[in-house]
């Protein structure tokens, strides 16, 4: 167990957030709320904005940047929208600062004040919508697919790194079309990359559903959402992705000239992931001996450590060992040398253990004699002795290998967390005593929904896509349902 680290079994909250600071992922900052993501953690943000934008890319999507400032007038514009964001928004009145005549610092000059405050982007549809009015005239220029990489701000209470801060990094989609069934078929595809992503690279599985009127998006018809399963069995929204109808084109006069020559509102959706899926990477797979990564997000995946006596030793094992890092590196691994004489071995392999390196090898000089270097693999914490010649093909093969196992793993719990109910006191025991994923049956309305909330806590995390579609009665009204819907306890 790393040094010093909390047991999930003991304190699972207390663990998280000494993993995230040991680790160097990110630490709390001088603004309340609001974090600074360590470059480590960074590393691990920026494989994830990589693979993501590849996806968004090959489906047709553009980068571009919008305000970081949104005029206050915008968010009134869309009475569903501004609602739901109302009382996390940051507000900008003045423009300026001047010394404080009584010698103590800097003031804001009240002269300075805007004759419009500013918004700090809570998120873009507004400023995105205004932008899009001078764009589209015609169905000539649409679609239009475009994707923001940016950070915003929502003026959380109580916050936690990476889960909830102030001010995180996401990416937000915003795309523009002129039928009902494209912009429907955009938000669908959208959360299915998610899911890809997620399954194939993050190896969290997930379940896509629809979220509930009450848990929608504001200002959206429809929102789908990935909910994917934590160690101590709360869900996570791992990423969203909504059919906005004509909501946003009515809010801001945004209309084309149709094909037949007719004049109609644009059909619009959004969709986004956030440096909360970090969140959910550490969840979903690190251990008492802390991170575990998933290959193909894992900034370093071999870390290469060698034990010697004498200069001269290090210079025979590091001749065989640039051989294999040329090899690994060819074959697209990324990999580190750890020669630095300031650690112990066993601390190099405490720490890359810490930081979930996928692969670690070590090399001494009777592995130089005996041709061989000692291969251990984070995931199950075991070692192996292989040749050194080839090993660069064992460790592509392991990699893949620890991949589909870290998945599985995860897919496992899953299955070991879901339970289908049929009463609520049934409903009541499984969530105090065995936590997870519930599948019950609910009536379909809002009142149900918020009763059981206040009673237990838990949330319809979605309406899944693919499941029990077999009608029953609602766990908690006994009235009429039509499938089982999706209930857990969430961060």
């Amino acid at each position: 167990m790393a040094k010093g680290l909390t047991k999930r079994s003991v304190d699972y909250s207390q663990w998280y957030n000494e993993l995230v600071a040991k680790a160097d992922l990110a630490e709390n900052s001088a603004v309340r709320g609001c974090m600074v993501i360590k470059p480590y953690g960074y590393a691990i943000w920026e494989k994830m904005q990589q693979e993501l934008d590849r996806m968004f890319k090959e489906t047709g999507h553009e980068n571009a940047y919008f305000p970081l400032f949104i005029p206050k007038s915008f968010l009134s514009k869309e009475a569903d929208h501004v609602e739901g964001f109302a009382k996390e928004c940051a507000v900008v009145t003045h423009y300026r600062l001047k010394n404080d005549p009584d010698g103590k610092g800097v003031v804001v000059d009240p002269e300075a004040k805007l004759e419009e405050e500013l918004i700090v982007r809570p998120t873009s549809e507004t400023i995105i919508w205004n932008t899009y009015k001078n764009w589209i005239q015609s169905y000539r220029d649409l679609p239009i697919k475009c994707n923001q990489w940016a950070n915003v701000v929502r003026w959380e209470m109580r916050t936690r790194l990476f889960l909830r801060t102030a001010e995180f990094l996401w990416q937000e989609g915003h795309t523009a079309h002129a039928t009902k069934q494209e912009a429907i078929e955009e938000t669908q595809t959208m959360i299915q990359i998610y899911a890809d992503f997620a399954q194939n690279f993050m190896a969290v599985p997930v379940v896509q559903g629809v979220k509930t009127a009450n848990e929608r998006f504001a200002g959206a018809l429809d929102t789908y959402t990935i909910e994917a399963l934590m160690q101590d069995g709360k869900a996570l929204q791992s990423g969203t992705s909504h059919f906005l109808g004509q909501n946003f084109a009515k809010a801001f006069d945004v209309k084309f000239a149709t094909k037949e020559g007719n004049e109609d509102y644009v059909w619009a959706s959004s969709w986004g992931v956030s440096t909360r899926l970090m969140g959910a990477l550490i969840m979903a797979h690190s251990d008492d001996h802390g991170l575990v990564l998933p290959p193909k997000l894992a900034p370093i995946q071999v870390a290469i450590v060698p034990i010697y006596r004498s200069e001269e030793d290090l210079a025979k094992i590091t001749e065989k060992v640039d051989v294999v890092v040329a090899n690994l590196k060819k074959r697209g691994i990324s990999v580190k040398f750890d020669d630095s004489d300031n650690r112990k071995p066993g601390w190099k392999f405490a720490q890359y253990e810490l930081k979930g390196v996928p692969v670690r090898l070590a090399v001494g000089m009777r592995d130089l004699e005996n041709g061989t270097v000692e291969v251990a693999r984070r995931d199950t914490l075991t070692k192996e002795v292989v040749n050194m010649d080839g090993v660069d093909e064992y460790v592509a093969d392991l990699l893949e290998q620890i991949q589909e196992t870290i998945y599985q793993k995860a897919l496992d719990f899953r299955a070991e967390k879901t339970t289908p109910v049929e009463t609520f006191e049934e409903f009541k025991s499984v969530l105090e005593e065995k936590g997870g994923f519930i599948l019950a049956h609910w009536d379909g309305t809002s009142e149900t929904e918020q009763k059981i909330k206040e009673e237990t806590k838990a949330t319809i995390r979605c309406i899944p896509l693919e499941g029990d579609k077999t009608s029953g009665v609602c766990v908690y009204s006994g009235k009429p349902s039509e499938q089982r819907v999706l209930f857990a306890k969430a961060y």
